[in-house]
């Protein structure tokens, strides 16, 4: 069965009819209390949920108060015709699926990883219709949407702390053998990475976020403790366009667990430590000396609390969609981010520093992210790589 094709020539009124793919921990954890939230102040209405497992699909929509669940996506967007479709499935079917809803007319909110190659990423792109209103997919990336990061973003954009430096960014969690019991992780086609795609891609896209573009990468990867196909732990040194440097460090092996980005500037050292969510008491502005204390006071002034989390995002997102603009995580600036990623593993398994846009199809990088390389592809991968 063939989705409908139906691309609206405006943007739907408010609220935004949604169906929820994949209703299993996150769906049920994040996305569903904020969109409960965004129903209560009139900007979506959940209208189906969908799963493979018919029991979950069914226990989720009573959970949420929706007539329609079902197995079957393209049946549900011809049945029900939602404006949003919020994909909280493996990467794996990302791709399949996000089309379909593209061509249903429906725009789309994917969980990360985003999908398990560029070339995937760019199928996908390339099934938006393409008008400036139209439909597109938008990835979950939510640390950029607190008011810290919009804040800090703000200060860089304007050259407030000067010219940035020295860059650091860690995402060091752990992860032990129970967690891998799952079939699905620890293998490139089910969970589409390792740390470097799966756990740091947060951290890593914030970094890019208030950075800006990145020219070159060199990075390292190891599977030092756990039984997978996917690394464990991975580092780079990463070259930014306007001469910064930045070291990235992705692991699943640190019993003492954080996330944290601090930025060396000119004038100043900007810092953000948490865990998997950030408010504004978590970031910290330390100015170089001779800095007025009164342009501390207003760089420390980061307003009204909004942590870092799906709901800041999804509010975001729905109002650039009722208002008919992209959103920031959609086209590009998703697009850049699963670049860096790719390319950090091109650079760790082929032991060469990797430039921005180098990655381009004919490249066995663009189509899976282990790239063919001996020792880290699966068997069957590497044999038809050889």
């Amino acid at each position: 069965m063939s989705s409908p094709t139906r691309t609206p020539a405006s943007p739907p009124p408010a609220p935004l009819r949604t169906a929820v793919v994949g209703t299993g921990g996150i769906a049920r954890s994040s996305h569903l209390p904020a969109l409960r939230t965004l129903a209560e102040e009139g900007a979506t209405e959940l209208v189906a949920a969908v799963d493979l497992d018919a029991a979950s699909a069914a226990s989720f929509a009573a959970e949420a108060g929706i007539a329609h669940s079902s197995t079957d996506l393209e049946a549900t967007l011809a049945a029900v015709r939602p404006d949003l479709v919020v994909l909280s499935t493996p990467p794996a079917v990302h791709r399949a699926q996000a089309i379909a809803a593209l061509r249903a007319g429906a725009w789309v909110w994917c969980e990360k990883p985003p999908c398990p190659s560029l070339a995937d990423l760019d199928a996908i792109t390339a099934a938006e219709p393409g008008g400036e209103r139209d439909p597109y997919l938008s990835i979950v990336f939510q640390h950029r949407f607190g008011s810290a990061a919009r804040h800090v973003r703000r200060l860089l954009r304007e050259g407030a702390f000067g010219r940035p430096l020295v860059a650091h960014c860690q995402t060091t969690w752990y992860r032990d053998t129970a967690y891998y019991a799952a079939p699905w992780r620890g293998r490139w086609a089910t969970e589409g990475g390792g740390p470097a795609m799966g756990h740091g891609i947060h951290q890593t896209d914030l970094l890019l976020d208030l950075l800006g573009p990145w020219e070159e990468v060199r990075g390292m990867a190891g599977r030092l403790v756990h039984d997978v196909e996917t690394e464990d732990v991975s580092t780079a040194l990463v070259r930014f366009a306007d001469g910064a440097l930045a070291t990235v460090v992705n692991s699943v092996l640190s019993p003492d667990e954080v996330s944290r980005i601090r930025i060396d500037c000119a004038l100043a050292t900007i810092e953000v430590t948490h865990l998997y969510g950030y408010r504004n008491a978590d970031w910290r502005i330390t100015p170089a000396p001779g800095v007025p204390e009164e342009t501390v006071a207003a760089w420390r002034d980061f307003g009204p609390d909004e942590p870092s989390s799906h709901l800041a995002q999804l509010r975001a997102l729905t109002t650039d969609i009722l208002a008919g603009r992209r959103h920031p995580t959609s086209g590009e600036g998703a697009r850049r981010t699963l670049e860096f990623v790719t390319a950090l593993y091109k650079s760790a398994f082929t032991g060469d520093a990797v430039r921005a846009g180098e990655i381009a199809p004919g490249d066995p990088y663009y189509t899976a992210l282990h790239g063919g390389a001996p020792g880290w592809a699966p068997a069957e991968a590497g044999e038809n790589a050889a």
